[in-house]
């Protein structure tokens, strides 16, 4: 059996989220890997994205979550009206996410899609698998960047794109193509895992419709690896 790991080494980063769009509605950040979205359990878990934000802006709503060790583009509500609206887009899966991630060994082909559904692993956790009885739908389109050498071995980086937004989905996904994100705590092992820094995931990029008036709006962060 699989052992869970826990959040008893957090170290959040110095630095706070980078602003990147600001009005009456939004407020979309730059989240830094490390940095929980929202407090977990326990005193030392209270460090957080929502923690941060309202110390400024009591009015910040959660809206949407990253995991601790992905960095990237965040949504946040700034009125009831607000986080109403961009729920419901989350929702019905109007948003387009794009993400980066680098992984182990060489993907092929170039372009593909993973379809299978995930459910939480219940023994170990916040760990998720696939399990095509009970499991909820889970869909990644997945586009190959390049091919890069070692060592320790070749890697690959890609372009994520889930059309469903399922817990660890893009994880779980990319390690059941036998090639999982590198520096994973959760789902890589041996050298994909170690010397890493970090978890090679970036929420690069998010198209949603301003709650108010519904005109479509892009916004992107420079993946840092």
């Amino acid at each position: 059996m699989a052992i869970t790991p826990v959040l008893t080494d957090y170290a959040p980063p110095p630095d706070g989220p980078a602003v990147l769009f600001r009005d009456d509605h939004l407020l979309v950040i730059d989240k830094p890997s490390g940095l929980l979205s929202v407090p977990g359990k326990g005193d030392h878990l209270t460090d957080c994205v929502m923690a941060r934000l309202q110390a400024d802006d009591p009015e910040v709503r959660l809206v949407h979550r990253l995991d601790r060790d992905t960095s990237g583009v965040m949504v946040w509500a700034r009125s009831a009206m607000a986080q109403r609206h961009l729920g419901l887009q989350f929702e019905t899966r109007v948003p387009t996410k794009t993400y980066v991630a680098r992984l182990w060994g060489r993907l092929e082909p170039p372009t593909g899609t993973v379809d299978l559904p995930l459910i939480v692993d219940w023994p170990n956790r916040p760990l998720q698998m696939v399990d095509h009885a009970r499991g909820r739908p889970a869909v990644t389109d997945w586009r190959v960047v390049r091919h890069d050498p070692g060592p320790p071995g070749e890697t690959t980086r890609v372009r994520l794109t889930p059309r469903t937004g399922r817990s660890h989905q893009l994880r779980v996904h990319m390690r059941e193509l036998g090639h999982p994100i590198l520096g994973d705590p959760f789902y890589a092992t041996g050298a994909a895992q170690d010397g890493w820094g970090r978890l090679m995931l970036h929420a690069e990029g998010l198209k949603l419709r301003h709650p108010d008036g519904g005109h479509w709006m892009t916004f992107s962060a420079p993946c840092p690896f």
